[in-house]
């Protein structure tokens, strides 16, 4: 799951940081699965090691997020 979120942050890396980090969580919402983004929020939970920053960024957002946006 790290990996394939790191592929969508390197796909965004070149745009303006705030536009990078929007981008992959509506990315995230978008065509991940709610297990997938509840899987990846509790990850982040435990650990940051091997995320981009910007996914990482990306995942605290949906995590900040009312309960139904991240299920």
């Amino acid at each position: 799951m790290l990996h394939k979120a790191n592929q969508i942050a390197l796909f965004f890396a070149s745009y303006p940081n705030d536009e990078a980090i929007a981008a992959i969580e509506d990315h995230l919402r978008k065509f991940w699965p709610p297990r997938m983004r509840t899987q990846i929020v509790n990850q982040v939970a435990t650990t940051t090691e091997g995320l981009h920053p910007l996914a990482l960024e990306a995942v605290r957002r949906l995590s900040t997020a009312p309960a139904a946006a991240v299920r």
